[in-house]
């Protein structure tokens, strides 16, 4: 049997695998009128295309990390990597988009493997909550670049090559992958008392499915009574009350629901949900304003947004010892006021470039949203026990997605409420059509010319300006209201053994080598500690 690496090679590994799939998550953004000009698509498919990896991997979360908290969060996380790159090899050669979208599914299923895997095998090989901080603030870090590199990488690629080099690039990755994790990564899993809920885990996926379908397509425009919504979101939250109630009633459930019992626990997976409902909404806005407010190309409002993410990461390799320093409470609490402050700041911008008060808003939210996260993640994991930290991994990924969907469809409508361009000498109809975003103005402006069509263009650079700055209000006023909520987390960092819900004889019986981790991974630890 293969000895568990160091505890730093086991993060580098565990971090080079979330890197792929944060790279997955935006890689395809800029290959999208490529793939649309070969597989010609329709308007249905390439929403299937772009949404069935978050839609999968957002419904299947919990499924899988209940799952390797039961058969073991490595062999959970290797079928991940293999799953990952033979979709990501059927994706790049999809002859059809209904092929494509069925691999972009296969994708997401992988990265729900993957994801949470990465966040619970970390929980254990760093059972010292000081160095599990500084362990989560690189994870986070490596979030941050991926999501970032993803459509510059995107970008070369199909400059270079063509769009299905934007999924193959995943296949060598994989293949190296498999043997390194399985030679390097200690194996851990929870308690194996009873069978596994299948029925509960399904209920669970699809439950979620529903919901994040219902939450995505009000954010893309689909009012509450349309079908797409009025369907599965209601269907989505009763299977999920439904969830709820039959883990309440098990006495081997997938998930101890009695972690949310614990203010920490419950206040950290709100605080997630916050901060995603805020940046998700700005960034979707930011980018429509940079290259049609401004009239940056997708190149220059990219490195614009450079800052952002170098702030992120600068906050995600010093959130340890602000941690350790400052506790969760303050520093999780600072985490948003700084990131309102960053967001109040972003109403200064108009229609002309300021860049460097752009470059300090950015900075400051980059910086802030980074604290908060990583604060929040940090205080979600240690408090859930050992035995579950592939659920509670799975609940702050699910919580991660929808917050971020929640943001688009509530941000969304507030934008999409306050745009409203109107000009003299332009027809009901086309004053209809420009208001259904901006582009859609300048493209009528530029078919009616004249003095009518520039004061059009005027009218809805003026109108989506009012509205970002209502729309950035708003999200402080979010933001604000997080700092409150983060509040009620824990004035200092508690670094001795975590607490355990379960009752004391099982939660002993629980801590033996043979449970949770190896001996050879608790003498590490220790060494460590």
């Amino acid at each position: 049997m293969v000895r568990p690496a160091g505890r730093w090679t086991v993060l580098f590994v565990l971090c080079v695998s979330l890197l792929i799939v944060a790279l997955d998550a935006t890689v395809l953004h800029v290959a999208v009128p490529a793939l649309t000009e070969d597989l010609r698509p329709g308007a249905q498919d390439l929403l299937w295309i772009v949404d069935a990896y978050p839609l999968t991997a957002a419904a299947l979360l919990i499924l899988f990390g209940t799952l390797g908290d039961r058969i073991g969060r490595r062999r959970v996380l290797l079928m991940g990597y293999a799953l990952f790159g033979l979709a990501s090899a059927l994706s790049a050669f999809a002859p059809g988009p209904h092929v494509l979208i069925a691999a972009r599914a296969l994708l997401g299923a992988g990265g729900a493997m993957i994801m949470p895997a990465t966040l619970s095998i970390l929980r254990q090989v760093f059972p010292d909550r000081r160095e599990r901080a500084l362990a989560i603030g690189l994870w986070s870090a490596v979030a941050a670049v991926g999501a970032a590199v993803g459509p510059v990488l995107g970008g070369f690629l199909v400059e270079h090559f063509w769009w299905g080099s934007v999924f193959l690039v995943n296949v060598p990755l994989m293949a190296v992958m498999l043997p390194v994790g399985r030679l390097l990564l200690p194996e851990s899993r929870g308690e194996e008392d009873g069978p596994w809920d299948v029925l509960g885990a399904l209920t669970a996926a699809l439950g979620l499915l529903g919901v994040v379908l219902g939450v995505k397509r009000l954010g893309g425009g689909a009012g509450p009574a349309d079908l797409s919504v009025c369907v599965p979101l209601p269907a989505g939250l009763a299977l999920l009350t439904a969830f709820v109630r039959r883990q309440r009633r098990r006495s081997n459930p997938l998930l101890d629901m009695r972690m949310f019992a614990r203010a920490a626990f419950t206040t950290s997976v709100g605080c997630i949900v916050l901060a995603m409902l805020a940046l998700v909404g700005l960034e979707l806005i930011a980018v429509q304003y940079l290259q049609l407010v401004l009239g940056l190309s997708p190149f220059s409002t990219g490195l614009r947004l450079l800052p952002l993410t170098f702030a992120a990461m600068a906050a995600g390799l010093a959130g340890s010892r602000m941690l350790h320093r400052f506790g969760p409470r303050r520093t999780v609490s600072a985490g948003f006021a700084l990131t309102a402050l960053a967001v109040l700041v972003l109403t200064a911008m108009g229609q002309h470039d300021r860049p460097v008060l752009l470059t300090v808003a950015f900075v400051l939210l980059g910086f802030g949203l980074e604290t908060t996260l990583f604060g929040a993640y940090e205080s979600m994991l240690s408090e859930a026990p050992a035995h579950q930290a592939g659920g509670a991994a799975a609940i702050g990924e699910t919580s991660y997605q929808l917050g971020a969907g929640m943001g688009i469809a509530l941000l969304g409508s507030v934008m999409n409420a306050a745009y409203g361009p109107h000009a003299a000498g332009v027809s009901s109809a086309d004053t209809a059509a420009a208001g259904q975003s901006l582009g859609e103005a300048y493209d009528v402006a530029g078919r009616i010319g004249g003095g009518s069509g520039a004061a059009l263009r005027h009218a809805a650079r003026h109108s989506f300006v009012t509205g970002m700055h209502l729309t950035l209000l708003v999200s402080a006023g979010l933001l604000l209201l997080g700092a409150g909520a983060a509040l009620r987390l824990p004035r200092t960092m508690d670094c001795g053994p975590v607490r355990d819900a379960r009752p004391a004889a099982v939660a002993r019986q629980a801590q033996t080598p043979t449970r949770d981790t190896p001996a050879a991974a608790v003498r590490s630890g220790r060494a460590g500690a």
